[in-house]
């Protein structure tokens, strides 16, 4: 029987039902999927490593699997792409950066075991900012990704690679990590949906830490569908992360034929500001009037504090960073220096010559965010901050059920048009950074194209835990708008 064309640009839903019901094999996906990625990705440059033998020794076991009766998982055969800050048993994990370029864990990261008990099938690796620390993918120490949209532009970032691989056909599901807009700014820049949970939803064990207690694991998805059924796959209590939650899990998927009527949606004035780009305000007031009129409310909520969210998280999160990559000396583990003749210039040249300039300029900004004399006037002011946004948030959603916002303030911009310009880069996640400091859940979702045919994203955020009402909201608007269509740069 020949194999059905395409198959790496059906959702993960569809592509598992047809290996369940034994209509295609996992082997075939995955030999779609492989395909696609030979085809395209020297134009995308999603992947920093495909894992073709490992992908095609899995694909076998599941038509193996179900070849001898025993049910399959609910991703079966679906091809998984996984983000370079994850650590996978026996595959190469560099966090895009030099320091850990070779670095081979002997143990898979907690959502990567959950995804492969479910029969999924993890073909690579995906390029990021390095150590999850841009908002455009141009960060990497080893290559730059493209946006499938236009070649010329960005994918947005530090997700970029898996976000780009989604929509570029290139897997069927994708893991990003989001520590302040890293999953939601780039799946709004490639039309694709991208989910944040909870803080305490998805375990962080075996992710390379960047801001602890911001970073979490989602995914990237074609379809709001996809994304409701990969949270459920890796979400939940995990021993392992001492920040994970002992919740039970929704049926995430079962939540999405609720519709939108009777929801009270929550219009924040200053996610709307009166230089926003015209066509983001326009497509995502757009969407929102498409809700209202499937019987949905809007409401004003007010969020007075979020204007001072980016300068809040770019000290929270730098000195966590400062204090997470202190491990990274040449004493363990990654790379060492050739040139250092004592203790400290091993220390000194390793990091000077491991770390990216973003990577290095976050370090020190946390660092003297930090130092004694200025802890007061920073961290901890930047704590006090974190609280009051948390507050307000908790008296928004007293009043409605789900807030409505863009995601990206701007369609995706040209590469290299930003890189100089770090307050410019910084401003991309003026309206994703809040969710990270008060541990909310969001997600984008596809609401319109550009003049230029770039994709804008309409954000929706819930209470926390509130996953199932968000996706119920995300999943009403797609309906009414549908998903995005392919992306034409390829």
């Amino acid at each position: 029987m020949s194999r059905p064309k395409d198959l790496c640009l059906l959702p993960a839903h569809a592509t598992a039902r047809l290996v369940r019901e034994g209509t295609v094999k996992a082997r075939d996906v995955v030999d779609s999927t492989l395909e696609r990625i030979a085809a395209v990705d020297s134009k995308v440059g999603a992947y920093l490593k495909v894992d073709a033998d490992g992908a095609r020794a899995a694909a076998d076991a599941v038509d193996r699997k179900r070849a001898s009766g025993k049910p399959l998982g609910p991703l079966a055969g679906a091809a998984v792409a996984v983000k370079d800050n994850m650590c996978t048993r026996g595959l190469e994990t560099t966090a895009a950066s030099r320091i850990l370029e070779g670095w081979v864990p002997p143990y898979d990261c907690t959502v990567v075991r959950r995804i492969r008990e479910a029969d999924g099938i993890v073909v690579g690796k995906t390029n990021l900012d390095e150590f999850a620390m841009g908002s455009s993918t141009e960060n990497s120490a080893f290559k730059k990704t493209r946006n499938p949209w236009d070649l010329s532009r960005v994918p947005g970032g530090s997700s970029g690679g898996s976000a780009a691989a989604v929509a570029a056909g290139e897997c069927s599901v994708a893991l990003g990590s989001d520590t302040g807009g890293s999953i939601r700014q780039p799946a709004a820049l490639t039309g694709t949906v991208g989910l944040k949970p909870t803080y305490g939803r998805v375990s962080r064990f075996g992710l390379i830490a960047f801001g602890s207690s911001l970073d979490q694991i989602g995914p990237i998805a074609r379809d709001v569908e996809d994304a409701a059924l990969l949270l459920r796959t890796v979400a939940g209590h995990d021993p392992a992360d001492g920040t994970s939650v002992e919740r039970d899990v929704p049926d995430y998927v079962a939540a999405l034929k609720q519709g939108a009527k009777g929801l009270r949606l929550g219009i924040p004035k200053e996610y709307f500001p009166p230089d926003l780009n015209a066509e983001v305000a326009s497509a995502v007031k757009g969407a929102i009037a498409r809700l209202v009129e499937a019987g949905a409310t809007a409401v004003e909520v007010d969020l007075p504090t979020s204007p001072y969210s980016i300068a809040c998280y770019y000290i929270v999160a730098t000195s966590e960073a400062s204090s997470n990559l202190a491990r990274y000396d040449g004493v363990k583990y990654g790379a060492r220096s050739a040139e250092a003749k004592d203790l400290y210039s091993m220390y000194a040249l390793t990091r000077r010559d491991g770390f990216g300039p973003e990577v290095r300029r976050r370090i020190m900004l946390g660092t003297y965010a930090l130092s004694a004399g200025y802890y007061d006037a920073y961290y901890k002011k930047g704590l006090e901050v974190r609280s009051l946004l948390r507050r307000e948030f908790d008296a928004a959603f007293e009043k409605c059920d789900a807030i409505l916002s863009p995601t990206s303030p701007f369609p995706a911009f040209k590469i290299g048009e930003k890189v100089d310009d770090p307050l410019s880069m910084y401003l991309s996640d003026i309206f994703t950074v809040a969710v990270n400091l008060a541990g909310l859940p969001g997600v984008s979702v596809p609401c319109g194209l550009s003049m230029e045919r770039l994709p804008i994203g309409l954000q929706v955020l819930a209470p926390p835990f509130g996953e199932e009402t968000m996706l119920r909201v995300a999943r009403a608007h797609e309906k009414l708008a549908g998903t995005a269509p392919e992306a034409p740069g390829i």
